[in-house]
């Protein structure tokens, strides 16, 4: 009896969390991010210039606003298209319960778990579809009323990522501006980054049987005596995605390690030498080998030292 008191407690107690951090995270403030002409832009690794020939013709008003608007459109949309087409986890709710407490969230708890996420799925977007891959339907996705997206409307994609993975046929739609996807024509080669894709998305979805969703990375983040709803450090996390890259039983991901550098130290010694260890266990043939360095980057601010390796 008194257990089931300790329980109802907790469940009021993760409630009451619950809505003071959607209250306290829900508020989004509207911007427009602006880039200097003047300066590249960086997105991991890939280098975007925004900078035109001042030259233009001058409109009516004597300004040369809309040639110049022409002029980097093209640039623009590559960069609109990369940067959408990169994975995006972050805080979640009404989930299925986390084994062992009362939390469907991982609002303001959460951060650096989702963070690591993020990380890995794009060092493994990087090794089944490459850094020059985009999205085909990025901007069809970044012209949708994406604010109008909630709970329910993740749960349904994740629900038709998984329903055409198992089936393996040709993506569901969810709504009307995913229409144009199934009147495209693929080939071999889209249909299979198409499947990838998605794939990859899955192994991260809010479920207890997603390899690297948050409630695998919690059961192994017990073993460093963290809990759901405690904080993550950055190290922490880092050897937690090892430990679920190395426990992770769908075939495709066999072979593909995680390295976590010890004191912001890569030695390639030991990355060779994990590597030939794998290769002896008989598991898989190498395939690839993501690097994390867990390194803060500054205190208030990024320290510039780090600004050239960070590119």
């Amino acid at each position: 009896m008194e257990a089931t008191g300790t329980d109802e407690v907790e469940k009021i107690k993760s409630k009451f969390m619950s809505a003071w951090h959607n209250m306290k995270y829900s508020w989004v403030l509207k911007t427009k991010t602006y880039f200097s002409r003047n300066s590249p832009v960086f997105l991991l690794g890939k280098c975007y210039h925004f900078k035109t020939d001042e030259s233009g013709e001058l409109s009516t008003d004597g300004s040369n606003f809309d040639k110049i608007n022409t002029e980097i459109s093209g640039n623009v949309e590559e960069f609109r298209k990369d940067f959408i087409s990169r994975i995006w986890l972050t805080y979640r709710e009404e989930f299925p319960q986390i084994k062992g407490s009362a939390l469907t969230t991982d609002c303001g708890w959460g951060c650096t778990l989702r963070t690591g996420q993020m990380l890995l799925a794009q060092g493994l977007m990087l090794h089944f579809l490459g850094r020059a891959w985009v999205w085909p339907d990025a901007l069809d996705v970044d012209n949708s009323d994406s604010e109008s997206w909630t709970a329910h409307t993740v749960k349904k994609l994740t629900a038709s990522f998984e329903a055409s993975l198992t089936a393996e046929r040709e993506p569901k739609i969810l709504s009307n501006h995913h229409q144009g996807t199934l009147k495209r024509n693929y080939d071999g080669s889209e249909m299979r980054n198409e499947v990838y894709h998605r794939k990859i998305i899955s192994w991260f979805g809010d479920s207890p049987l997603a390899a690297f969703g948050l409630h695998q990375l919690i059961e192994y983040g017990k073993k460093s005596g963290k809990i759901a709803g405690d904080w993550y450090g950055p190290a922490v996390v880092a050897h937690i995605l090892r430990k679920a890259v190395e426990e992770a039983r769908d075939p495709e991901l066999q072979g593909v390690t995680v390295y976590v550098a010890q004191d912001c130290t890569v030695y390639s010694s030991d990355v060779i030498d994990r590597q030939c260890s794998f290769m002896d266990s008989g598991k898989a043939d190498p395939k690839a080998v993501i690097i994390l360095v867990p390194v803060r980057l500054g205190g208030e601010r990024t320290n510039m030292d780090y600004i050239e390796f960070v590119k």
